[in-house]
């Protein structure tokens, strides 16, 4: 974890230089009145930002030309595209490197179709028509305004005249119920999709555009979101509502790409209302749900770069008979530069009378939070359990009082997967099935345990293992006795709110567990995943039951290997995937290894299968790389004190202690029962020398840790982090203290960069995630207890978390630690703080 925090160090590194130097540039574009190029590649001037091609993922609304205006990331994606309104799965541009002229200010990248490493390969394969051109967009400024211009190699073939077009993508969250003007049209933005549409000559269904026009104004009325597109060449401006295909579109404005047009083929102006002395006004980011009276606490506050006004930060209780008691009030300390705000710290952690309480800073108020010592005790971590993992259940019907959250689903269990296909999400089948089984044939016995990856309805065999395993952990290192659910196997039905006498962590290990064991029983190995075959099946929202037909019938009389819909074994039944892969078999062989332990005394059948796949695994997995061995290493002998576990933990000494922030936190339980002194002298050494790489990372932000985004937010991997230094604290505390993982879980709380305060976990604290990406995400709702990746970096330095349920890299729940990660930092907290 802490080397997948540091590979983008030198990026960082970069920010910071800017950070330092980022008011000079601020102050030649006051001086100009205009935009200027700044140290980071992108366009800038108070109010305004324009950046091209610094991210990097189109397909979800991230690339191409950007603008954030007056704090708000307004459009993006600006690029030509080869649809009016495209999705996820469709042609995306090959983007070479960003060229700067500082003479003439201009930043310009040459692009180029199709893309030759997604071109039907890759983790998301698309697949790309007979199209090859090239082509560079230039961005530069003029004044207070920029033009956009497309130059392209060669004028494109007959048969692409009408279809290529430069798009430019509206963020709707924010233009609901707002105007716009098209040259003398004129509206406002719809809430939801609406008619008419049309098939167009791909007989995909398209909508008519919302106007037509040489020149778009959208949000007259709002001077923070003002801005016009004028289209210099061209075919004139479309505004078109990217719903019609893709329930995640946003609007776009498109121009199309004339016939013979090569230099200047697209020109706008674009024309956005900075406001003048914009500055980004005070955050203030707190636990949204409190403090242990233990505990450190310290608000971070978020400030314009520019800032130079100082107020004092008060700390209020809320009196128990109404109003404000100002229990502390000081100028707050400041921390300095990062990414583009400047920051200051606010630290109350003598604090310790239990009651509300509200931070505020200037104009600035948080929301109430509790300093408690029964703050981490009820409605901070129970929902991941009694809710979250119960809604996320295949093969189960899960009612909820009046409520059922999805009926049981994936009952005609599975069909092999077809060879040597590359799955639209990430699935890779080889040129064997690797089983007994034929592409196409029906897997019996599948149709039991399990959870539903994500916002989708697929099953990783990595995922259902990382969330058995941190269930497992969290049920042996805090002895935790909960019971809100009733779950029946035999009924496949799952009641919320009901306790039927059992403990619910167990209960949901052993769902996990049984999707595993019957996998390997019957493959005779283990399944790579289960997933649905078509893309349509896949975009489903909603009720998981009707994804497939669900027939159940004897397959002794199937009149044939591929039976029709409405059989067991039909087209519409998800593919099951195996896979040669040593490294997942061992990561999933310590994590069967923890479950055998918590199963132990509560399904002592299910404990035994899990123990023996694990041995399995491990005797006959054949790594490449020593270091996926440690886990399951450490793991299984936890479970059996077999020596020949211990015995290779010991003969790999060096190479564990060379990766000690690999393997740090897991060998550490081990230490107890392994006698050879060389083997803990050196372990010991090396955390120590661990300790100090974390501590110079705990300095590189405000929050005590590396905020370091790639494509999701960093909300899961600080989770994770967390984790780690919880079991780096209990097995070394005389080394690492409790004070890095109480970090991660404020964090994930709301000490977090960017205005968006909120807690990544659904339902929690005084704001929280309440749009989330979860399988209810068009219902605009959430899953309580369900945990967001978080703030997401908009490239190269703009924290971003909207209220928007599509955005995947946002707000998306996921299995394999994404909820279970957090409660455990918070039981963790509960733990150590109560001692």
């Amino acid at each position: 974890m802490i080397q997948r925090l540091l590979k983008r160090a030198s990026y960082l590194t970069a920010v910071a230089v800017f950070a330092l130097q980022a008011p000079d540039a601020l102050a030649q574009a006051n001086t100009s009145g205009g935009l200027r190029l700044n140290e980071l590649e992108y366009l800038e001037m108070p109010g305004l930002n324009v950046m091209l091609a610094h991210d990097f993922y189109p397909e979800s609304h991230q690339g191409g030309v950007g603008i954030i205006q007056n704090g708000l990331r307004i459009g993006t994606n600006g690029d030509l595209r080869l649809e009016p309104t495209p999705g996820q799965w469709q042609p995306v541009p090959k983007v070479g490197p960003r060229v700067v002229d500082k003479a003439t200010q201009t930043i310009s990248v040459r692009m180029q179709y199709p893309d030759p490493d997604k071109n039907r390969k890759g983790f998301n394969p698309i697949i790309y028509p007979d199209l090859n051109f090239a082509y560079e967009v230039k961005v530069r400024p003029e004044g207070k305004n920029f033009r956009i211009i497309v130059d392209l190699d060669q004028p494109l073939p007959d048969a692409w005249i009408g279809k290529v077009g430069f798009n430019f993508e509206l963020f709707p969250g924010i233009l609901f119920g707002k105007s716009y003007y098209m040259d003398q049209q004129f509206g406002i933005f719809p809430r939801q999709l609406n008619g008419p549409g049309f098939y167009d000559a791909s007989k995909e269904y398209q909508t008519t555009p919302l106007a037509t026009g040489q020149q778009l104004t959208i949000v007259p009325e709002d001077p923070r979101q003002t801005l016009t597109i004028q289209n210099v060449s061209g075919e004139g401006l479309q505004l078109i509502d990217g719903r019609a295909q893709h329930n995640n579109g946003w609007f776009v404005v498109r121009s199309l790409v004339k016939k013979g047009a090569t230099k200047g083929a697209i020109e706008w102006l674009v024309s956005p209302n900075a406001i003048v002395g914009w500055k980004y006004d005070p955050v203030v980011q707190i636990s949204q749900v409190g403090y242990h009276p233990k505990q450190q606490k310290v608000a971070v506050i978020e400030l314009d770069k520019t800032e130079t006004q100082r107020h004092p930060v008060t700390l209020y209780r809320i009196k128990e008979t109404g109003g404000l008691e100002k229990v502390l009030e000081t100028q707050p300390k400041e921390w300095g530069k990062f990414l583009r705000y400047h920051y200051l710290q606010f630290d109350f952690t003598k604090v310790e009378q239990p009651g509300m309480y509200k931070v505020q800073y200037g104009t600035y108020e948080t929301s109430p939070f509790q300093i408690s010592d029964q703050v981490y005790k009820r409605h901070v971590w129970q929902s991941v359990i009694e809710t979250f993992l119960p809604v996320q259940m295949c093969h189960m019907r899960v009612n909820d009082r009046y409520k059922v959250w999805h009926d049981a689903c994936h009952l005609d269990d599975a069909r092999m997967a077809p060879l040597n296909h590359n799955h639209f999400d990430g699935y890779l089948s080889g040129p064997s099935t690797l089983t007994k089984y034929q592409p196409g044939e029906h897997v019996p016995n599948l149709a039991v345990g399990g959870w539903h990856d994500a916002g989708d309805y697929d099953m990783r065999v990595e995922s259902l293992a990382d969330e058995i395993r941190i269930l497992s952990l969290a049920f042996e290192e805090f002895k935790v006795k909960y019971d809100n659910t009733s779950i029946d196997q035999k009924l496949k039905i799952a009641e919320l709110h009901r306790p039927d006498g059992k403990n619910d962590i167990l209960q949901q290990v052993e769902h996990g567990a049984l999707s595993i064991v019957a996998g390997y029983r019957n493959l005779g190995r283990l399944y790579r995943g289960i997933i649905e075959p078509s893309l349509r099946q896949y975009t489903l929202l909603g009720e998981a039951s009707t994804q497939t037909d669900e027939m159940v019938f004897d397959q002794a009389k199937a009149p044939n290997p591929l039976p029709e819909i409405g059989q067991k074994g039909a087209p519409d039944d998800r593919w099951v995937f195996t896979e040669e892969n040593p490294g997942r078999e061992l990561q999933v062989a310590s994590c069967l290894a923890v479950a055998s332990r918590a199963l132990k005394g509560y399904n002592d059948s299910l404990s035994t299968h899990c123990l023996q796949i694990a041995q399995e695994l491990w005797d006959r997995t054949k790594e490449k790389d020593k270091m996926q061995r440690v886990n399951a290493a450490a793991e299984l002998f936890l479970s059996t004190k077999d020596k020949k576990y211990s015995n290779w933990l010991v003969d790999n000494t060096q190479d564990i202690t060379k990766n000690i922030s690999r393997t740090g936190w897991v060998i550490g339980r081990t230490l107890p029962l392994i006698k050879d002194k060389k083997y803990k002298a050196a372990v010991l050494d090396a955390v120590a020398n661990h300790k100090k790489v974390v501590e110079e990372q705990e300095k590189k932000t405000p929050y005590g840790m590396p905020y370091e985004p790639d494509i999701w937010g960093a909300g899961w991997g600080i989770q994770n982090f967390g984790v780690q230094q919880y079991f780096l604290h209990a097995s070394y505390p005389t080394i690492f203290p409790k004070t890095f993982l109480l970090h991660a879980m404020n964090f994930v709380l709301g000490v977090h960069p960017g205005s968006n305060v909120s807690s990544f976990a659904s339902g929690v604290g005084a704001k929280s995630l309440t749009t989330a990406y979860g399988n209810n995400r068009d219902e605009w709702s959430y899953i309580p207890g369900g945990v967001g990746s978080g703030t997401a970096l908009i490239r190269p330095d703009f924290p971003e978390l909207l209220h928007w349920p599509y955005l995947w890299q946002q707000t998306e729940y996921v299995i394999g630690g994404g909820s279970s990660d957090y409660m455990f930092l918070i039981l963790a907290a509960d733990h150590l703080l109560s001692k």
